[in-house]
């Protein structure tokens, strides 16, 4: 009646359950582990950034010590965006409204390649939270069914003749339950973290739209001038 022994000794049924929530278990915890630490570099990243961005440094110089657009996530790759579409626009065009919806634009395209990056696995974590415990409860289903017709087989019906069916069975329920609570819980702090870190980009690419309003406001009133 030892769990490796029941798991052995299992349906070939139960068994195909038990190494799927197995399958499906470690993988989710390998995207936990992996966007965990995007998190937690991702919020270092915006905070180095941000705090590089409010200290009054020039914008050109910000955007010339900023990486390439495939090295820079977050906020520094909205500020990218914006600014590299501000200066493609800047002189082309004498309307300041195409130069900002061309930048709003812009800053969108990147938070949205930011919103799929940190979101990225997380769909997986959702299935798994919510698909395993009725597949062990088909294998809970089936070990039952098993136990059943033993019962129907048997001639003398003892808790000997039911009990390993019914172990296996109850297995099978622990270990979608197993794979799913921690699914659960992670997907959770995860999409939070990440609802978090995409608020604060929508943030910073408002202020940033703001700041460029009010370059060209002042570039205006001293052409006017």
């Amino acid at each position: 009646m030892s769990i490796p022994h029941l798991i052995m000794s299992a349906s070939t049924v139960v068994q195909l359950v038990m190494l799927l929530l197995t399958v499906g278990s470690i993988v989710s915890w390998i995207v936990i582990f992996q966007r965990t630490f995007v998190m937690r570099r991702a919020k270092r990243t915006h905070l180095a950034f941000e705090e590089r961005f409010w200290s009054g440094v020039d914008l050109n110089e910000l955007y010339r010590e900023t990486p390439s657009e495939q090295e820079t996530h977050g906020a520094e790759h909205v500020f990218r965006a914006g600014f590299r579409e501000f200066n493609r626009l800047l002189p082309k065009t004498r309307s300041p409204q195409a130069i900002l919806d061309g930048v709003q634009r812009s800053m969108r395209v990147a938070w949205s390649r930011e919103e799929e990056r940190l979101n990225l696995h997380l769909v997986f974590l959702a299935t798994v939270a919510s698909a395993s415990p009725y597949i062990g409860l088909f294998g809970t289903v089936w070990g039952i069914m098993g136990s059943f017709q033993s019962l129907s087989m048997a001639q003398q019906a003892t808790l000997a003749t039911v009990a390993p069916w019914i172990a296996e069975a109850l297995i099978a329920t622990a270990m979608g339950l197993f794979a799913a609570i921690p699914a659960v819980i992670f997907y959770n702090r995860l999409s939070s973290e990440s609802s978090k870190l995409l608020g604060k980009y929508e943030d910073f690419a408002e202020e940033f739209h703001s700041i460029l309003h009010r370059n060209l406001q002042g570039r205006g009133d001293s052409d006017a001038g």
